[in-house]
């Protein structure tokens, strides 16, 4: 079922950030949201995720949907390693084996026995990626995910996510129109 924005509206102390905003999001597609920064693209990303609540309108299509997400922050444990911060959300099937080789495959190495506050930006922000890939989830909702990776990694992890979400429904806010051509996604522009 296709996801549905209708009319969302959302103020912070008198400050409008979203207005009557309607949209939707094709099931099994990935939609990027660009955008101007403060049109509330992240808010919306937010509302999505029922981490806010809208002051007016409707979503139809999340009902008994499993979220997973990658935010601007990395939001990992960061007294915990790479494989520890992904293992508490991966399913119980889920082998060190195999994050090992994720983490190979997004181009990660050089992580084993580190906590993940000692990795470079680039470094977390590949763990937070595999982190959401590889739980349990019918909506992927990412927020800038390839931010602070040079070009040649961003192609690589973009690949990495277009070959291990195939089928799911992904929301993708991002300020590179490359990263839109790339993912050959749907491009939703706030404004």
């Amino acid at each position: 079922m296709d996801i549905k924005v209708n009319n969302i509206c959302k103020s912070f102390n008198g400050q409008q950030v979203l207005d009557n905003i309607s949209m939707s999001f094709s099931e099994g597609e990935v939609t990027c949201i660009m955008g101007a920064s403060g049109v509330g693209k992240t808010t919306l990303a937010y509302i999505l995720m029922g981490l806010l609540e809208p002051d007016s309108g409707t979503i139809t299509g999340l009902k008994d949907k499993k979220m997973a997400a990658v935010f601007q922050e990395d939001r990992l444990i960061e007294h915990w390693d790479a494989i520890k911060n992904i293992m508490l959300v991966s399913n119980k099937d889920m082998t060190i084996e195999k994050v090992q080789r994720h983490l190979s495959e997004i181009g990660l190495r050089e992580y084993e026995g580190k906590p993940v506050k000692d990795l470079s930006g680039g470094m977390r922000r590949r763990v937070a990626i595999v982190r959401a890939l590889l739980s349990n989830y019918d909506v992927l909702i990412m927020d800038e995910p390839f931010k602070g990776l040079d070009e040649e990694l961003k192609k690589k992890v973009i690949t990495y996510v277009k070959e291990y979400t195939r089928g799911y429904t992904r929301i993708i806010i991002t300020h590179d129109r490359e990263e839109v051509e790339m993912l050959e996604a749907k491009l939703i522009t706030l404004i």
